[in-house]
């Protein structure tokens, strides 16, 4: 049994009131991260978990002086940040490496870059390979490696550097399970090494059962905009077994955070409700039928952690269909445990054309951009609109990728419940007679669908 480091508490890396903001295609700024606290102390691996678009590599690479934050500051060792931070070495998802360099020369770059003589950059290199398990592969290119062999070389290149913090944004995400699970091992045992010159891990990933795995505290990142929701201790001795009742109580502890409500920003959004603070999850309708069958075939409950390892899925995988079920009522979600609602029942157990009547009010009743959609065809002169007049409007709130996922979803959601027809060649959506009967609930002012 491998005994945790104890943290000295010594400050490495520390973020205050960080926030970050980028150019929206429309030229207003969209907000990815907001007021972020971090602090990185000696003696400790760290975890950024979080949902897709909470701002995980945003975080970590402006921790490595990578991007500048709009406010606030990062200071290492107690110095302000002017650009790239001295004492970060970064390994990325993509290997990254560059395809016309050898082994050997892809990790020389940081040193090369650094100024070393040739001659201590060869033993530093050499060492490095050796020391990550690719010793005779030194003269190999990238294409004639693995996946996980490139991985390696990205882990030498950065460690060659010696750096006081390894950053590592979802370096295992790209690999298949085997070889995820080998380098995972791997690098808990150059961890746990006393003259392993590194003397933090701070790692992006989006994998609850590999945040409680490798990390001694978790930092739960909340979404629109990225922030911190949560820090979550991990008391356990290492190695660590995925079976044991502790282990199991940690990840459930982190999916009951991750698909819990974002208290935070509650009353935020509650001040203005509407389809640009009410974001449609990234799920098909077809995925939400997939969900509501599994949780009605396991007696109406089942337990998201069980779930996800009985579907080999992801968080991301299943977190966006759990939020989505949510928002339209379909679930109920308890810590960990979801629960079939009379609405995702009826919806479940009823024939085809009910289940799209079922569906289309949910959508209209829940889900703020489906019902505005429906508002807008209503009040146009002629029951129908262009998809760029959504699209812009919706601009406003998200970044032109962001904006056109949110209306394809909205499109997927209306034309499954037959809210309305569209046209993808010229771009127009029509209303449909079916939501015609919507008409007296939506004919009211109501802030969530007046907001674009």
């Amino acid at each position: 049994m491998v005994a945790p480091r104890t943290p000295a508490r010594t400050p490495l890396i520390e973020a205050k009131h960080l926030s970050t903001s980028f150019p929206s295609a429309d030229g207003s700024t969209l907000r990815v991260l907001d007021d972020v606290n971090v602090t990185l102390y000696e003696g400790e691996v760290v975890a950024l978990l979080g949902k897709s678009g909470s701002g995980k590599s945003t975080l970590l690479r402006t921790l490595a002086g990578l991007i500048g934050p709009t406010d606030g500051e990062v200071r290492y060792r107690g110095v302000p940040l002017d650009g790239a931070n001295p004492g970060a070495a970064m390994v990325f998802q993509s290997f990254a490496l560059m395809p016309w360099l050898t082994v050997q020369e892809n990790v020389e770059l940081g040193l090369r870059a650094a100024g070393v003589h040739e001659n201590q950059r060869r033993r530093r290199a050499l060492a490095a390979i050796d020391q990550i398990g690719l010793d005779g592969f030194e003269n190999a290119y990238p294409r004639e490696l693995s996946g996980g062999m490139r991985q390696r070389v990205g882990f030498a290149r950065a460690l060659v550097l010696q750096p006081d913090v390894l950053m590592m944004d979802e370096p295992f995400s790209a690999l298949d399970v085997l070889t995820s699970e080998n380098l995972r091992g791997e690098l808990i045992s150059l961890w746990a090494q006393p003259d392993f010159p590194t003397k933090c891990i701070c790692i992006v990933t989006h994998d609850i059962e590999e945040a409680v795995l490798l990390a001694d505290r978790v930092l739960v990142l909340g979404s629109n905009p990225g922030h911190i929701k949560a820090e979550v201790p991990i008391l356990l001795p290492r190695p660590r077994d995925r079976r044991s009742p502790t282990f199991e109580t940690a990840v459930d502890r982190l999916y009951a955070i991750l698909t819990g409500r974002d208290e935070r920003s509650a009353a935020e959004r509650a001040a203005t409700p509407g389809p640009l603070t009410h974001p449609l999850p990234e799920a098909s309708v077809g995925g939400l039928a997939g969900l509501v069958e599994i949780v009605y075939s396991h007696d109406g409950q089942t337990d998201l952690p069980d779930l996800a390892d009985e579907l080999s899925f992801h968080v991301d995988d299943l977190l966006p269909l759990v939020d989505a079920a949510r928002m339209l009522g379909l679930l109920d979600v308890e810590g960990a445990q979801a629960f079939l609602t009379e609405a995702g029942r009826a919806w479940y157990t009823a024939d085809i054309l009910h289940s799209k009547e079922v569906f289309a009010t949910l959508a209209v009743e829940r889900a703020p951009l489906v019902g505005t959609i429906v508002k807008a065809l209503q009040n146009s002169a002629d029951g129908a609109l262009r998809d760029d007049f959504f699209r812009d409007l919706l601009r406003r709130g998200y970044s032109a990728e962001d904006a056109e996922k949110q209306l394809d979803i909205a499109i997927d959601w209306g034309r499954y419940g037959e809210l309305f027809d569209y046209d993808a060649i010229t771009g127009e959506l029509v209303l449909s007679e079916v939501a015609a009967a919507f008409t007296v609930m939506l004919s009211a002012s109501d802030p969530e669908t007046d907001e674009l």
